[in-house]
């Protein structure tokens, strides 16, 4: 970003190619919609661009970018009502009535499939329904593998505080899911 701070675009290319998937599949996780998430990724990249001029290397680039994804992806969620997400790397991206074309199937791969997919969007809604903090710590340990200190930079709290949040996420996500886990459902 230094490089992109002294004029250099060709550099500002190559952060686009290197944060571009991770930054749409960030922002996916909030809003579900993989051309909005398209486009408030270009939104972030913009905004660091005009940035640059005030870029100061205080934390790695990577914890800079996603505070502002993160900001991005908030606005969008206060301007929207929150869905359930998925990672555009999932292979549950078939959408719902699109024929699926199946060599050879048993029930029971069938069933175990059907099974994933219930568990994966129970898993969903109740990332979903945490407190919107907890929901961002989660997903920028886990999702996006994150260390707690960018974590903590990101969110604007202490490596300790990421850790609570995370703490009382899966707390709340044990007993959300135990019945899910126990296959009772």
């Amino acid at each position: 970003m230094l490089k992109v701070k002294r004029g250099d675009r060709e550099a500002f290319g190559f952060l686009v190619d290197r944060y571009r998937k991770p930054l749409i599949n960030f922002i996916y996780r909030f809003t579900t919609n993989p051309g909005e998430s398209e486009d408030l990724a270009q939104e972030v990249f913009v905004r660091a661009f005009q940035s640059a001029a005030r870029y100061q290397p205080k934390a790695a680039f990577s914890t800079w970018l996603y505070r502002i994804a993160t900001n991005v992806a908030l606005n969008y969620l206060r301007d929207h009502k929150p869905r359930l997400s998925q990672s555009l790397d999932s292979d549950l991206e078939v959408e719902e009535g699109a024929p699926r074309l199946q060599l050879r199937d048993t029930a029971a791969l069938a069933d175990e499939r059907l099974m994933e997919r219930e568990k994966a969007l129970h898993i969903r809604r109740a990332l979903a329904s945490l407190p919107e903090n907890q929901r961002l710590a989660v997903v920028l340990t886990k999702y996006q593998e994150l260390s707690l200190k960018d974590a903590g930079e990101i969110l604007n709290c202490s490596e300790t505080a990421v850790k609570s949040l995370i703490f009382r996420a899966y707390t709340t996500l044990r007993e959300t899911l135990s019945p899910v886990v126990a296959g009772k459902r």
